[in-house]
């Protein structure tokens, strides 16, 4: 789109429309987290129901992003914006209002598709909203933003659980719905991309593969990893993704375009980002039920406990995406990575029934500048190379590959937990607990070498587009519906 549209609203006004929502988002699951042991005890949920409330809510997302980012181009990318908005709300109602275990991984998958049509096209009507020059300072407040999610989520859900009940967690979402819809509304502009067809087979095989997979890790230790249900969950998951990459060489319309690959920033940014939400969201899962069913923490001082690691990047995301055109993505994803791969090894070798509160939070405190230090710059290498008509199916992609790896997070490290004999008691917790949060270290380690092969350049110059790119992007042009004017 052109810039000009975009200066008519402040750019700080673009900048909360854009990210506000995407904040209900991502506070919405570390909500959840640290609610799960209230939940598990008014539900009587197991384990397995435990991870489906997080899983349902990130496979749902991840399976209809890519499918969201398509819709956008054709039908108007506020317009499924602002529809992800209330879909994300009305499945945030039915949670508070359910009963049973299976209701609400009913209404979180509900409000993982809203997310869908939100998290991806925030970051595509922001980048597309300011100028080119202020556009990684921006992305940085944007990752500011997510990362103020991460570091409220256990704060907020543990209040809310303490002070009410676990239900009011997703009431929360309801005020933030109401007002983020008519701010998205007058301050981004409605741009499209090329109006073609949607990909719905591609859809349907990414979708049924990546569940098959989850399903497969999530249901190994309870019903045998070589019980027939595991082994042709798993098998039949990679053979469905195995179908949609090549169903997505063929397709005239793909849901993902192979071609983004090509790009050497593209590829090893989603790697990268793959391993990092596998391992650190995948440990945040058993290090904060460590802080109640172990240490005794109330969900409010759970919260409390995980601020110097969740409030981190709050504050260091911003200057990450300053700095990033200075130093270069490679060198703050690097950096980052290696941080928090230190720092889970740190709290796992440290983690006891009686380790004093104090010893963790410098580990705490590791993980969380090392998190601040991946969320914009990761970002910024996805788009860096694209031209502006594969900015949503490139974000898209990004965030579908997030979403995934924190779905495979849950389930992988639950399953070295549970294979081990965990129990949700405090003595059966903790020796359990140390190999599960040991894996995710590794796998933060294996994001910290696939990021060493991010280009090593300073800047972040836009790819130039072809022909056929500049046609469309002048095509966005004429189409969109700009911002009114203030």
């Amino acid at each position: 789109m052109s810039t000009s549209s975009a200066r008519r609203v402040p750019v700080w006004i673009a900048v909360v429309a854009a990210s506000l929502p995407m904040f209900m988002s991502t506070l919405d699951n570390l909500v959840v987290t640290n609610a799960l042991p209230a939940m598990r005890a008014d539900l009587g949920a197991s384990i397995e129901e435990l991870q489906w409330f997080v899983n349902a809510f990130t496979l749902a997302f991840a399976s209809f992003i890519l499918a969201a980012a398509a819709l956008g181009d054709r039908i108007g990318r506020r317009t499924v914006f602002i529809l992800g908005i209330g879909v994300f709300t009305a499945g945030s109602v039915l949670s508070a209002l359910s009963t049973e275990p299976w209701m609400v991984t009913a209404s979180r998958a509900l409000s993982g598709f809203g997310a869908a049509g939100i998290m991806p096209l925030s970051l595509t009507l922001l980048a597309g909203s300011v100028p080119d020059r202020l556009r990684p300072a921006m992305i940085g407040i944007w990752g500011g933003v997510a990362g103020l999610g991460v570091a409220l989520g256990p704060l907020i859900g543990g209040a809310v659980v303490e002070g009410w009940n676990w239900q009011a967690i997703f009431w929360l979402n309801v005020p933030v719905g109401i007002v983020a819809i008519p701010l998205a509304l007058f301050a981004l502009p409605n741009t499209r991309g090329a109006r073609l067809p949607i990909d719905l087979v591609g859809v349907f095989l990414a979708g049924l593969g990546v569940l098959g997979i989850v399903f497969g890790l999530v249901r190994g230790n309870d019903a045998g990893w070589d019980s027939l249900e595991v082994t042709g969950s798993l098998v039949a998951g990679a053979a469905l993704l195995i179908a949609f990459v090549l169903w997505e060489r063929r397709t005239p319309a793909p849901l993902l375009p192979l071609r983004l690959f090509r790009d050497r920033s593209f590829t090893v940014a989603n790697i990268a980002g793959l391993l990092f939400s596998l391992g650190m969201f995948g440990s945040v899962f058993i290090l904060i039920q460590y802080l109640q069913v172990v240490r005794g923490a109330s969900p409010l001082q759970a919260g409390l406990q995980t601020m110097p690691w969740t409030l981190a990047p709050m504050f260091i995301a911003p200057l990450a995406g300053l700095l990033a055109p200075r130093v270069g993505t490679r060198a703050l994803a690097v950096t980052g990575l290696t941080m928090q791969t230190i720092a889970l090894t740190w709290m796992a070798l440290e983690m006891s029934p009686t380790v004093p509160y104090i010893d963790l939070v410098p580990a705490f405190l590791l993980a969380g500048v090392g998190m601040a230090l991946v969320f914009a710059p990761l970002s910024t290498a996805v788009l860096a190379n694209m031209p502006a008509a594969d900015h949503a199916k490139a974000s898209g992609t990004n965030s579908t590959v997030r979403e995934v790896g924190t779905a495979l997070g849950v389930a992988v490290l639950t399953a070295v937990f549970t294979g081990a004999g965990g129990q949700l008691t405090p003595t059966g917790y903790v020796d359990a607990a140390v190999p599960a949060v040991l894996v995710g270290a590794a796998a933060l380690g294996l994001g910290a070498i696939a990021a060493l092969f991010l280009p090593a350049g300073r800047g972040t110059s836009t790819a130039p587009a072809s022909e056929a790119d500049a046609e469309s992007t002048s095509a966005d042009e004429l189409e969109q519906e700009p911002a009114p004017a203030i």
